[in-house]
């Protein structure tokens, strides 16, 4: 694994500080298992219907393996300021950086899989600095970004329960370690399962919760898509249209997450082989539809089926996977799917106050109507024209003004 270095405290609670500083040897080794893969046979199809093709996956392993500099991510990440705490016996790292701003609001935002803090370092300028990006001095946020335990430089659990549910309540002891008594909090993909297990317990710190993977699923809608019914015809356009995506991502698309969150333990060849870890990741659901669609146009360089990369690169997606591999961590990333009680998909039903921002490339778009259903406090909802399932990766500029905008009513 990966070396770290943490500053040492005789109280493991305190905050400590952090940096990364991957031996070279890790990086040797890495190079030399891309350069060691055992390659299948190409599909037997002329178009991605089987996977990421293996011509595409071999010149993404040629590009890892000879040109990709990990330095560069590493010297990023250690020129924000990174800590870890013990929390309920896990040590959790976190990037926290305060605004120059007074009255800041605190946020904490929460990232998914296969992601990673990685996701969110290209927000964390506009949020605690919106003057230098268009916004007001009113919008700024003191930003904590953790990484999910099991995820990144977080502590892999040795134990079962570490689910949405526990992650939850470690954030409010988080922030409170911090001295935020009030606070908001964001998330995506798994980190709107955490933003949705923290508004359910509805502690007094948090305020608010802003989305951009909203769970607006009615229950009687949730019903007919599990039997394979047709869109009930009492449905409007905007719901129809987001039944009929739902169809084809339970039907084509969860395959992934089925596995990982029946048999995580199984998947040893992630931790294995890099070329196996990062196909498994740069492939899931579908490479080439959403939600991976934006990382492989980011990938190819080019745009496919109509999801563009927009500020994803190919060095980011490398900079995630690499993360993984160097934490060895894929495992137990996965394992939090195992561990997850909700379901992402299906109506919140929270009534903590939520701010709801649909981007056109996420998996499905959630209607106002089921919205307003779910988030029985809705003060924010917004439909935007660009992004996806990772819009902060995607699209950070559009993002930070949708968690400005999505909060504002609370200054």
């Amino acid at each position: 694994m990966a070396q770290t270095s943490a500053t040492y405290a005789a109280d493991k609670t305190a905050i400590r500080s952090f940096r990364v500083n991957v031996p070279e040897a890790e990086l040797t080794e890495l190079r030399r298992r891309i350069n060691a893969t055992r390659w299948p046979d190409r599909e037997t199809v002329t178009d991605e219907s089987q996977g990421v093709p293996l011509a595409t996956i071999q010149e993404f392993a040629r590009y890892w393996a000879t040109d990709y500099d990990w330095r560069k991510c590493e010297a990023k990440l250690n020129a924000l300021p990174q800590c870890i705490t013990e929390i309920d016996g896990l040590d959790i790292h976190f990037i926290h950086v305060r605004s120059k701003h007074q009255n800041a609001l605190p946020l904490i935002v929460t990232h998914g899989w296969p992601g990673s803090v990685i996701e969110q370092l290209k927000i964390i300028d506009p949020l605690t600095n919106p003057t230098a990006h268009g916004g007001s001095a009113s919008d700024a946020f003191h930003l904590v970004i953790p990484s999910l335990p099991g995820f990144g430089f977080s502590a892999r659990p040795k134990t079962a329960g570490w689910g949405a549910e526990r992650t939850a309540r470690a954030w409010v002891v988080l922030m409170q370690r911090l001295d935020y008594m009030q606070f908001v909090a964001q998330g995506g993909d798994l980190g709107a399962g955490v933003c949705t297990a923290m508004a359910k317990q509805a502690p007094p710190e948090l305020l608010a919760i802003h989305t951009n993977f909203p769970g607006t699923i009615p229950s009687e809608i949730a019903k007919s898509l599990q039997a394979g019914d047709p869109p009930p015809s009492a449905l409007s356009a905007d719901e129809g249209r987001a039944y009929k995506e739902l169809t084809v991502l339970f039907a084509k698309r969860r395959a992934y997450a089925q596995m990982m969150a029946t048999r995580p333990q199984a998947l040893y060849g992630l931790a294995d082989s890099p070329v196996g870890l990062a196909a498994w990741m740069f492939d899931h659901g579908d490479g080439y539809d959403q939600p991976a669609a934006a990382m492989t146009s980011a990938v190819l360089g080019r745009t496919i089926n109509g999801y563009p990369a927009g500020d994803l690169t190919r060095d980011d997606v490398l900079d995630d996977f690499t993360l993984y591999w160097l934490t060895n961590t894929a495992i137990s990333a996965a394992r939090f799917y195992w561990e997850l009680h909700l379901n992402l998909y299906n109506a919140a039903n929270v009534s903590v106050p939520a701010a709801v921002s649909v981007f056109p490339g996420e998996n499905y778009q959630a209607p106002r109507s089921w919205t307003e259903r779910a988030y029985h406090k809705l003060i924010y909802y917004n439909q935007v024209d660009r992004g996806g399932h990772y819009a902060a990766w995607e699209q950070p500029k559009l993002f930070s003004e949708e968690v400005r905008a999505g909060f504002r009513s609370l200054r």
